[in-house]
């Protein structure tokens, strides 16, 4: 019977060690922005929801139409993180854009908003920057590049 043991030796001096580094690589590579896939879609989500929560798609319909978009295309961008983060890196930016858009949009695209609708507006805009800026930091710090 062979001894197969490998006492005395270590990886390194594996011959195929560098094969196995690569595919280690490859295979956990992209997935460095998988701590912020689901709360970038659980904030779209509720960016789409939220007319129909606080109950202003009679009072404000241009921001309830504007926040189901923007909701939907958060969700979108948390979705593709999930599904192919390798090549989402290059959209990290545009999560920032769309929250400081969210924000802003309260008083650009409604009329006279009230106090609760702007509150969550600038609460879904403010996490949605502070998520895409975990994604820029993420990819950066991965040395993806960040577009």
């Amino acid at each position: 019977m062979s001894n197969l043991s490998h006492t005395g030796r270590d990886m390194a001096s594996h011959p195929d060690v560098s094969e196995m580094r690569d595919r280690y690589a490859r295979m956990l590579g992209g997935r460095d922005v998988a701590l912020v896939d689901a709360p970038v879609f659980l904030v779209g989500l509720y960016c789409a929801i939220s007319p129909w929560v606080l109950h202003f798609t009679a009072s404000q319909p241009a921001l309830a139409t504007h926040n189901l978009i923007m909701g939907i295309a958060i969700a979108a961008l948390g979705l593709g993180f999930t599904a192919m983060p390798e090549r989402m890196y290059g959209l990290s930016w545009a999560i920032c854009a769309m929250g400081i858009w969210t924000i802003l949009s309260t008083w650009i695209v409604g009329s006279s908003p009230g106090l609760g609708i702007v509150l969550s507006n600038v609460i879904i805009g403010g996490l949605t920057v502070l998520l895409g800026l975990v994604c820029v930091a993420v990819s950066m710090k991965s040395g993806k590049r960040a577009a």
